[in-house]
Parts: structure tokens; C-alpha cells; sequence
């Protein structure tokens, strides 16, 4: 047969290292495919902006419709990021029969079960392996080498921005500013991070994941979110002191017929296996009846690692159209199980309280935690400074910073608990609370 024919919709950095990805693997593309690959149309936002790491030649529109309604083009792959206008250039691409590939995890996590139906509908193929991880494979993984597994929890890192921040914190105690602005000039943060630090990217992430793991539908609002502003150098060296590191850790669980899905900075041991993981890389365990466990590690970002993601989704599908077999399987999502609220979660808290260091606030602080059943695992208390005390005379009182761990809690607990210790009058401000996860397999 002739040559597979491509329409590719978005060309900034992952674009581009896409279509030089293509053309520098030509030969062993073909040969995988079974027929030579070819990008026959870019679709781009400005016909004028330069381009000086394009190769030359390639035919560019600003008209979605230019590859949409080719019907010379049999596979699109979309890499302009975004919910719109992606959903419905995807949507059309796929109702007038043409495969798609994508890399956008924001859309997938939105959208994502419109999409598959409409491809169902079609006889079309959608991929998107590249939407989360980058170059890790993990989707391919979860649809068909583990298929047979029940799977009952995902940890991941899965934003390497924060990931290097994190590290960088926590190995030259550098505060949440300087590690920003550092990997602003290293090009690992946007211009605005927000999607990064909040956590949002990796929620994304997290409802792609957990829709596939567990066959049920997650929308990324399902997916609680808590970001890294408020850590602090002083969190890292009490974490360092107690055999911990602190990541943000996406995790989606199954319970009785329910899904947990969070991201949030974790106290992880130091012998957890995402404990290990540092600087930009990112890591995906998941835990099954099978299998036990299983990691899958590797960059999460950057040009040349997604689009061996990408192209690994062309491949499947290119190989179906040189062959003539049906296009790959779309993944088969359920109906949605109730979401467990954040409240009922249970697991160990890390707290960090400033207070003046005066005869009793032990005892105060441990009333507040008993009469909520938190018990305490382990207290630090260190002498921090002098200050003049609360009604303001000349009287010093002596500061003291109290870091409390706790054995297993409720959470809806554990905020009550802030909350009262909070109002204490010896209390000074509840510096951090960071949730305590341990190994359970």
C-alpha cells in the first residue's frame, strides 16, 4: 500500500519534536508500519511566526477543515494542548472516520469518555498514551499488559516541575521561592506555574489514570487537589529527622465500591520506592491482585520523550491500516462509582505548630487531639526565639515549635483538630499539615 498519510494539529515544542522525530526514524517507522509515514498537512495559529526548528517543505493551514475533510488523511495527531478548540477539532476528525492521536491530558481528563463514545460510534481509533507520564508507557501497560489484573491503587508522580522543586528543596534547603525561579531559567516552569503547583496538571493526569485503572469514569473534579506553596525549609528537615522525603504524590484508590482520588504533598519513608524518584523524572506504581506491585519510571516531559509516546500510538494504529486489521481497541470505561469524600480519608498527619513555650500547652494540645481520637506517633519540640508575649509588654515568653505526628486519623478529625488548635491561646499559627502516607504493599 502507499504511505500512511498524517494531519497534525499544533506545532510548538512537542509538535516539532514530533515531525523531527518522524523524519530523523523514516526508515525504522516504515518498517514497524508496515508503509512509510508521512505528515501531509500542520495545522498552525499563524502562517508568519517563525519556525527555526521546523524542517522546510511542510504544508501549513490555519484551517482546521483543511484536515479534517482530507480525505486523503487518515490519522491526526493533536498536540495544541487545551480543552477548546481541541474537543471539537478531535470530535470532527473522529466523525469523519479518521484516527486520532493525542497528548492532551487536560481534554482526556474533561472529556475524555465523549471522545471514546464518539470513536466507538465511528470505528475510529483514539490514543493517548503521551497524555500522561510522557515517554513512560503506562496507558498501553494498563489496557493490555495488566489487563488481567484487578487493580487496586495508582501512586504516582506525575508533575515534573513540582518534582524538581521538591528535590531542590529538600536537598540544598532552599525555600519554595528559589526553587520556582530556578526552574523558571531551567524552562521546567511556565511564566504562571499555577497549574503546576496547585496541582492541577497532575489531577489531570491522576483521572486519566484511575478512569483506565478501575474501568470506571473519573473526571478530574472528582480528583481532590492540595499544591506546594505552603512547605517550607522546616518541613524538609523534620521530614529528613523522621526517615521521611516529601512529594507530591497523585493516588487514586478502590474501596468497597468506591473511588479515592487526591493530590497532595506526602510524607513518603525513605525506603517507599517514589521516594527515590527526583529532579523532573516522574514514576507510576500500581498496586494489583496479580502482579503485586509494579513501577513504571522514567522522564515525564520534554519534546523527544513524549513523542516516542505519540509515534508509539501512530505505530499501533498505522500498523492496522497497512494490514488491514480492525483499528486498535478503544479501552471500555463503566459507569461511574460514588467518589469517597476527602473527609472520610484515613491515614497519618504531620503537624507543625508555633507556640509560646509556657507550662501547660502540651497538656492543652493533647486534650484538643484526644477528644477527636487522633493519637499521637511522635513529638518534637524545639526552642525557636524570644518574643514579647501576646497583650504586648515588656515580658519575653520563649517561642517554641512543636511537630506532632499522629497514628492513623480520620481527616474530617484532623481538620477539626487544626481548626481548635488553631484558637488555642497559646498557639501562634499552625505552620503545616502534610498527610503521612506509609507503605501498604
Amino acid at each position: 500500500m502507499g504511505s500512511i498519510s498524517i494531519g497534525m494539529m499544533g506545532l510548538g515544542v512537542v509538535g516539532t519534536g514530533v515531525i523531527n522525530a518522524i523524519l530523523e526514524k523514516a526508515d525504522a517507522l516504515a518498517d514497524h508500519a508496515g508503509a512509510p509515514v508521512q505528515i501531509a498537512k500542520v495545522l498552525v495559529r499563524d502562517l508568519r511566526a517563525k519556525r527555526p526548528d521546523v524542517p522546510k517543505g511542510l504544508s501549513l493551514t490555519t484551517n482546521p477543515a483543511d484536515i479534517v475533510n482530507d480525505q486523503g488523511i487518515q490519522v491526526v495527531i493533536e498536540v495544541m494542548g487545551g480543552e477548546h478548540p481541541a474537543y471539537e477539532y478531535i470530535a470532527a476528525a473522529l466523525r469523519a472516520g479518521k484516527h486520532v492521536v493525542t497528548a492532551n491530558k487536560e481534554l482526556m481528563a474533561k472529556r475524555g469518555p465523549e471522545l471514546l463514545h464518539i470513536a466507538s460510534e465511528h470505528e475510529s481509533a483514539l490514543r493517548f498514551e503521551a497524555s500522561v507520564g510522557g515517554g513512560i508507557p503506562i496507558i498501553g501497560p494498563l489496557l493490555e499488559d495488566l489487563a488481567a489484573n484487578g487493580l487496586s491503587a495508582v501512586n504516582a508522580i506525575i508533575n515534573g516541575t513540582t518534582n524538581y522543586m521538591l528535590t531542590r528543596m529538600a536537598s540544598d534547603g532552599i525555600d519554595y521561592d528559589t526553587a520556582l525561579r530556578e526552574a523558571r531559567e531551567r524552562g521546567y516552569a511556565e511564566s504562571d506555574p499555577a497549574d503546576d503547583v496547585d496541582g492541577t496538571d497532575a489531577a489531570f493526569k491522576l483521572a486519566i489514570l484511575a478512569s483506565l485503572a478501575f474501568r470506571t469514569e473519573v473526571r478530574d473534579t472528582d480528583v481532590f487537589r492540595e499544591g506546594i506553596r505552603r512547605l517550607t525549609p522546616a518541613d524538609f528537615d523534620y521530614a529528613h529527622e523522621l526517615g521521611y522525603v516529601i512529594k507530591l504524590v497523585a493516588t487514586a484508590r478502590k474501596v468497597d465500591g468506591r473511588i479515592q482520588a487526591r493530590v497532595h504533598p506526602v510524607f513518603l519513608p525513605n525506603t517507599h520506592p517514589l521516594a527515590k524518584v527526583d529532579g523532573v523524572y516522574n514514576a507510576v506504581e500500581l498496586e494489583g491482585d496479580l502482579v503485586d506491585w509494579a513501577m513504571f519510571q522514567g522522564p515525564g516531559a520534554g519534546a523527544r520523550p513524549t513523542a516516542s509516546a505519540v509515534l508509539a500510538d501512530v505505530l499501533a494504529i498505522s500498523r492496522s491500516i497497512a494490514t488491514g486489521a480492525p483499528p486498535p481497541a478503544l479501552p471500555t470505561i463503566g459507569p461511574a462509582l460514588p467518589i469517597e469524600p476527602m473527609a472520610e480519608l484515613r491515614t497519618g498527619y504531620y503537624i507543625r505548630l508555633r507556640v509560646n513555650d509556657r507550662p501547660g500547652v502540651m497538656a492543652q494540645i493533647t486534650t484538643v487531639l484526644g477528644d477527636l481520637n487522633v493519637s499521637l506517633a511522635s513529638v518534637i519540640q524545639l526552642a525557636t526565639a524570644m518574643h514579647r508575649d501576646a497583650t504586648g509588654g515588656d515580658e519575653a515568653a520563649q517561642a517554641a515549635e512543636i511537630v506532632i505526628t499522629t497514628h492513623v486519623a480520620k481527616e474530617a478529625d484532623v481538620q477539626e483538630a487544626v481548626h481548635r488548635l488553631s484558637a488555642l491561646e497559646p498557639v501562634d499559627e499552625v505552620g503545616n499539615l502534610i498527610r503521612v502516607e506509609e507503605r501498604t504493599k
